[in-house]
């Protein structure tokens, strides 16, 4: 194990299933757990025997001896909460996407780290999806020339939604808070800042909305493309999609970069993978032509092998907390376009 403690808030879905697979992973140890349910109480004690377990916030904190830094990864509308009281108590954290329900309370988050001087950072883990890195390295051999359109889908197949908050709590659920967040971060970080936004939301299967679709249209000259162009950006989130895909199509002045699918999410257009060598990740297209292109190393976990040295001080933040506000002030953007049925200025 490497030498930086890990706490972690909640142990659900996110906790345990991300989190901590990735903890693991990148070689680190767990040391306290916050979660009140005696099932993952248990789960917890299992997987990280030795851990500290606790049932509240201000117990967490005055563990402080026991750990490094905090994860937070509570339900989203807990998260500002959960955050304002570890900048206050001067403790560095990691705060799961997204960090507030809005702006305003991603806003405040940052604010408060600011003036406590608290390190924090977001997990914004989606940056290191072996897909956006090995999109990222083919744009930077200038394999696509000057790229116009992004388009990402973020789509399943799941007609009986799952019995989770996510699904159902009006506050800080629906695909907008959930997979917005990853879909408006990956699209920034690549083409830079967006000056509007345009939306469509619908609750199909769920309270909350479970079908979204924003385009964005980016500052010329931004991000890691640089495009001279205006890039607009297309990004689709459903789970009453029974034909998902393709994952990403990023359309260029020479060429195209064409994902099929994502994951565990299985689509009709995965059938174009058959005999793509191991090693390789897309397809890079010109019309009927294709050639695979090469997978970019790296994953999820070396947002958390890069903790040690940011909280050292060697390195900066996985991740800018004022991404994540940026990212905030659009979602919020894409309610208002969606409720009014125009475009929106950011």
């Amino acid at each position: 194990m490497g030498s930086l403690r890990v706490a972690i808030v909640g142990y659900g879905g996110a906790g345990r299933q991300i989190h901590a697979r990735l903890i693991r992973e990148a070689g680190l140890s767990v040391t306290a757990v916050l979660t009140r349910d005696p099932g993952r109480r248990t789960q917890a004690a299992g997987d990280w025997p030795g851990a500290r377990l606790v049932d509240g916030l201000d117990a967490l904190i005055d563990l402080r001896a026991a750990y490094d830094v905090v994860v937070v990864a509570s339900p989203t509308a807990l998260h500002a909460t959960h955050a304002a009281a570890l900048a206050r108590a001067g403790v560095p954290f990691v705060l799961d996407k997204p960090i507030g329900v809005d702006a305003h309370e991603a806003r405040a988050v940052v604010e408060e780290a600011e003036r406590t001087r608290t390190p924090f950072t977001v997990f914004h883990n989606r940056r290191w999806d072996p897909e956006q890195l090995t999109l990222e390295a083919l744009i930077g051999r200038g394999e696509l020339g000057d790229v116009h359109t992004f388009e990402r889908r973020w789509e399943r197949w799941r007609p009986t939604p799952r019995q989770r908050w996510k699904e159902n709590d009006l506050a800080g659920g629906g695909l907008l808070l959930d997979l917005g967040p990853h879909l408006v971060d990956s699209a920034t970080r690549l083409f830079g800042r967006v000056t509007s936004v345009w939306a469509q939301t619908r609750a199909l299967t769920t309270p909350t909305e479970d079908d979204v679709f924003l385009v964005l249209e980016h500052e010329a000259g931004g991000g890691l493309a640089a495009s001279p162009r205006a890039v607009v950006s297309r990004l689709w989130g459903g789970s009453l999609v029974g034909a998902p895909g393709p994952r990403t199509r990023v359309l260029g002045s020479t060429g195209a970069y064409l994902v099929t699918t994502f994951e565990e999410d299985g689509s009709p257009f995965e059938v174009l993978d058959d005999g793509a060598a191991d090693g390789t990740l897309g397809w890079l297209t010109r019309g009927r032509e294709r050639q695979a292109v090469p997978a970019a190393p790296g994953g999820h976990a070396d947002f958390y092998r890069s903790l040690e040295p940011w909280l050292r001080g060697d390195a900066a933040a996985p991740v800018d907390p004022r991404d994540a506000v940026r990212t905030a002030e659009v979602l919020d953007a894409a309610r208002v376009a969606a409720r009014e049925g125009r475009r929106i200025d950011v």
